[in-house]
């Protein structure tokens, strides 16, 4: 059961290059393991594409040219690993291929969710914070000391700063989430603190592509893993007679469509039952309009529970049911917990128990948030099928009780990342300094345009 815990503390920078040597020592070990010894099928290979871009203003950031950030795709979880190899392995080497002048250490400042360390521990807040990584804290509110602090790294930091504009993972290689504003915004705020500096480095933001791909398609497995859904939904388990590479697409796509049937209809019919909402059950409304109604009402019944308004997005929606599950199980109103009475504290207790409960209804939409029928049925690949397949096994596992899903491993992958033209901030600093609503307007077109970025080398 979730307990009342202390609230979060934020971690400042404090970069240590040993920390950060370590970590790259460590990176093909990690990037092939992923901490599972037992199962080395990771990220295999790392393909970088325009490369020299990216060298080039490193080069020149080194000379205090230019200061930049660096906003990369971010489907999963592994994509921090493919920034580390092109930051710290790939620059240098094509820097040197090149004949382009850098000085080491060649890293990144980042941005990281403070609620990572939630689940992973505090080793991970010191680590990243040793290794130049900086908090921020997602939630209706803005986290004005992460901002603040990553307002700095951009203007003062000893590197670039990486950011995920996206806010959270999607699951997919090929659909690229709305962004969040946060990274113009601070693009801007550079611009306008060298100013007050009487400095003249120009700033860019870097748009970074990621796309996974399996080089031997993993059909094996990938059937194993249908199977286990379809024995954890009580379906029949399709036969695993040798089908022609030519069908498999087709007939992995029907079965991923039962699935996900299956599990829609049972959702349905438990919101319907538990929490008195009605939601469409026959086909005729069509598995999207359905799914979407599913996420709508699964939201619905967080935000009742905390008193919020289902105002925005669904991503918007989201980050604010966290942000208020957060606060009440991280007291911020409570100085010291283990000072309080043992009802206070058992009652304490019991808030973030309810809490964790809430919050788990937005668990689910959060997973399901960029899942659409039509993304697998136009190009059923093998990647788009294990993408979706694994974004279920997720659900699933949460349904049955588990806390963190461990996801299978499905076979080696590629990641190719593309470095797109940088995008010149300071280009656009005249509109954005004329008034509030100018700078507003500037702000949602630069989100814009990284966005049309981002999905051109998706």
């Amino acid at each position: 059961m979730q307990r009342a815990r202390p609230a979060l503390k934020f971690i400042p920078v404090k970069f240590q290059p040993w920390v950060a040597r370590v970590i790259v020592t460590a990176l093909p070990i990690i990037r092939r393991y992923r901490l599972r010894p037992w199962l080395p099928a990771g990220i295999g290979r790392i393909e970088v594409e325009n490369a020299e871009v990216l060298a080039e203003l490193y080069h020149q950031f080194q000379a205090g040219k230019v200061r930049f950030l660096m906003a990369f795709r971010h489907p999963e979880v592994d994509d921090p690993l493919s920034m580390i190899q092109l930051v710290c392995r790939t620059l240098p080497k094509v820097a040197r291929d090149r004949g382009i002048p850098l000085k080491p250490p060649v890293h990144s400042h980042f941005l990281y969710d403070r609620g990572m360390t939630i689940w992973a521990g505090k080793w991970l807040g010191w680590m990243f914070s040793r290794a130049g990584g900086s908090p921020i804290h997602r939630g209706k509110k803005l986290d004005w000391q992460g901002m603040r602090a990553a307002r700095e790294l951009l203007t003062d930091g000893q590197f670039p700063l990486a950011i995920a504009p996206e806010g959270a993972t999607n699951g997919h290689s090929e659909i690229v989430s709305p962004l969040e504003p946060g990274g113009a915004q601070l693009a801007f705020w550079c611009v306008e603190d060298l100013q007050k500096a009487n400095r003249s480095e120009e700033v860019f933001i870097v748009p970074i592509g990621i796309r996974y791909s399996y080089p031997e398609p993993p059909w094996q497995t990938l059937d194993e893993l249908f199977a286990q859904l379809e024995a954890d939904l009580g379906l029949p388990v399709e036969s695993r007679a040798t089908v022609e590479e030519s069908q498999r697409p087709a007939r992995f796509y029907d079965r991923l469509l039962r699935l996900g049937e299956s599990l829609l209809e049972r959702m349905e019919a438990f919101y319907s039952k538990v929490y008195g909402y009605k939601l469409p059950q026959d086909a005729a409304s069509g598995l999207h309009e359905r799914l979407q109604t599913l996420l709508n009402t699964a939201l619905q019944v967080s935000e009742d529970y905390f008193g919020l308004k289902p105002e925005g997005t669904l991503i918007e929606r989201c980050r604010r049911v966290e942000n208020a599950g957060w606060h009440r199980i991280y007291r911020e109103d409570i100085p010291d917990l283990e000072a309080l009475a043992p009802v206070d504290r058992g009652l304490a207790n019991w808030t973030a128990a309810e809490a964790d409960l809430r919050m788990r209804h937005m668990r689910l939409v959060e997973s399901f948030v960029a899942v659409t029928q039509s993304y697998v049925q136009e190009e059923p690949t093998v990647e788009r099928l294990a993408e979706t397949a694994l974004i279920l096994f997720d659900t699933v596992e949460r349904l049955k009780g588990t806390k963190t899903p461990r996801r299978p491993r499905l076979g080696w992958r590629t990641s190719k990342m593309i470095i797109a033209e940088p995008i010149s901030v300071s280009a656009r600093w005249t509109m954005y300094q004329k008034s509030r609503s100018a700078a507003r307007d500037a702000i949602a077109t630069l989100t814009q345009d990284l966005e049309t970025a981002l999905k051109a080398i998706t």
